[in-house]
C-alpha cells in the first residue's frame, strides 16, 4: 500500500472507495478528495454558507449512516460538497475529509484530476502503454518515463512534419519503419528532396 507523508492531499475516482482507508488517511492526517456515490445513506451534521457564482450548491458536514461504512469504521465526520461545472453543465457531489480548505478550491483539485486522466489516455491510446513489463515501482516507473520521453520526442517530430499530420499519423508512420535506417525528415516530409548537404543538419534515425 502507498504511503503519504502527513498533508497530502490525494485524489482519487468514486471506484476507489474504501471506507475503513478514509479512515486510515484521516488518522495519517492525509486529506483525500474524490466523488460521492449515488445513494449514499447519510446524515447532514452541518451546513456552511456557500458562493453559488463558484458554481457550489452545498457545502456540508456529513455522517455516512450505512451499516457498511458503520462496519469498515469509516471517519465519524466527512464533508460533502455539490458543485455545478458550468463546462459539463452538470452536478457533482465531492467526498473529502478536508474542513479547512474553501468548497471551490476542492472542486478545482479534483476537477485537475479529469486533466491527468485525459493526459494518461492519451498515453494508452498513442503508445500503446496497456500493461508493465514489471510491477515492481521502479519498473513502472521506468516504463512511464521511457513512453513520456517518447510521446515528447514524436512531438518534436510533429513541427517537421506535414501540416494537418497528428500524433497517432506520426507513431503509425514509424512503426512501420521502425527497422529501417531512415531520417525522420524523410518520412515526415517525403514530397520533398532532401539533398546530401542538408542531411547532416538532422541527425535523428530510426
Amino acid at each position: 500500500a502507498f504511503k503519504f507523508p502527513a498533508g497530502s492531499i490525494i485524489v482519487f475516482d468514486k471506484g476507489y472507495v474504501d471506507y475503513q482507508w478514509f479512515a486510515q488517511l484521516t488518522h495519517q492526517k492525509v486529506s483525500f478528495v474524490t466523488r460521492l456515490r449515488p445513494k449514499t445513506v447519510y446524515q447532514v451534521k452541518s451546513s456552511r454558507n456557500v458562493l453559488a457564482t463558484k458554481g457550489i450548491i452545498a457545502d456540508e458536514c456529513i455522517e455516512l449512516s450505512s451499516a457498511h461504512a458503520k462496519k469498515r469504521g469509516s471517519p465519524k465526520l466527512l464533508r460533502r460538497i455539490e458543485f455545478y461545472d458550468t463546462d459539463k453543465k452538470r452536478t457533482f457531489e465531492f467526498l473529502s475529509n478536508n474542513f479547512h480548505l474553501a468548497a471551490s478550491t476542492i472542486a478545482a483539485i479534483y476537477k485537475d484530476r479529469w486533466k491527468i486522466e485525459l493526459f494518461f489516455k492519451a498515453i494508452k491510446q498513442n503508445l500503446k502503454l496497456k500493461s508493465f513489463l514489471g510491477r515492481s515501482r521502479n519498473a513502472i516507473q521506468t516504463q512511464i518515463w521511457i513512453a513520456l520521453i517518447a510521446y515528447l520526442l514524436v512531438n518534436f517530430a510533429k513541427h517537421m512534419a506535414q501540416e494537418e499530420w497528428s500524433v497517432q499519423r506520426l507513431l503509425r508512420i514509424i512503426q512501420v519503419n521502425l527497422f529501417e535506417r531512415k531520417l525522420l525528415r524523410s518520412l515526415f516530409v517525403p514530397d520533398k528532396k532532401w539533398r546530401k548537404q542538408e542531411e547532416p543538419q538532422l541527425r535523428f534515425f530510426l
